[in-house]
């Protein structure tokens, strides 16, 4: 069984202190592709370490993350465009719009994440999309820029059923995470009318850990229980679930 972790920030501080040990955890558990978001230019060094250390199993995507983007975001965009000219990514993100931590940058994160869905047009890339408190303003983007080399990740969807439809209709896969497993989490209640077609697996780690370690640092080999939590939704064998969302994987990020 192999399983794809879409959403993973490995290169965390949070691991720093046992990262092989925590890799070597979430292999065994059967996940061998890691794909792995941006942030901002202050990451770069150790995602490019990361790939290093880990060339079968890591992935890396370039973007500015949408709480990254402050007055100096034109020299981040500047950073992702200059690292694109130089190699190849599997996608660009994670971009979008936050407006959780501050709603005053809500103007300049739409510029930003304008920006990025056009950089990918251009390299024909996926794009990996990050969404809170912001599914109006995300969609209104999106909206602007719908086309048929528009395609991706819907990152850690949390909204509702008609929002999954309307996400759908973008062309994007929906990443599925800890959420799944919550209580208050919400999607378990309606993600059996979304055909696993379109569902991807992520674990978002070290955040968002899911049930039974809420709360704690998350990691790549916990993506086991959203995988269990799956089975148990679409009442799917957690190896079929596992092909599916890895073939998934492979139609969006083109590996």
């Amino acid at each position: 069984m192999i399983i794809t972790d879409t959403h993973t920030h490995l290169y965390s501080e949070a691991f720093s202190e046992d990262r092989d040990d925590m890799m070597s955890r979430a292999i065994k558990q059967g996940v061998k592709r890691f794909f792995i978001p941006a942030i901002d230019s202050s990451y770069t060094t150790a995602m490019l370490q990361l790939e290093k250390d880990y060339p079968e199993y890591v992935f890396l995507m370039t973007g500015l993350h949408p709480t990254s983007v402050k007055a100096n975001y034109k020299d981040e965009l500047k950073h992702v465009e200059d690292l694109l000219a130089k190699r190849d990514f599997y996608a660009i993100g994670e971009i979008g719009i936050d407006l959780y931590w501050d709603t005053s940058t809500l103007e300049i994160q739409k510029k930003a994440f304008k920006h990025q869905i056009q950089l990918a047009k251009k390299h024909k890339l996926p794009i990996v999309i990050h969404c809170r408190e912001a599914f109006n303003e995300i969609f209104e983007v999106l909206e602007e820029e719908k086309s048929e080399d528009l395609f991706g990740i819907f990152h850690c969807f949390t909204g509702t059923l008609e929002q999954a439809h309307q996400a759908l209709s973008y062309n994007m896969k929906l990443g599925i995470g800890g959420v799944v497993t919550f209580k208050n989490g919400k999607i378990d209640q309606f993600l059996n009318q979304i055909d696993l077609k379109h569902i991807v697996l992520e674990t978002d780690s070290p955040y968002l850990a899911p049930v039974p370690y809420r709360g704690k640092r998350n990691e790549s080999a916990y993506i086991i229980e959203v995988l269990e939590k799956l089975s148990l939704i679409y009442d799917t064998p957690k190896e079929v679930i596992a092909k599916i969302t890895t073939e998934n994987s492979k139609a969006i990020f083109n590996i």
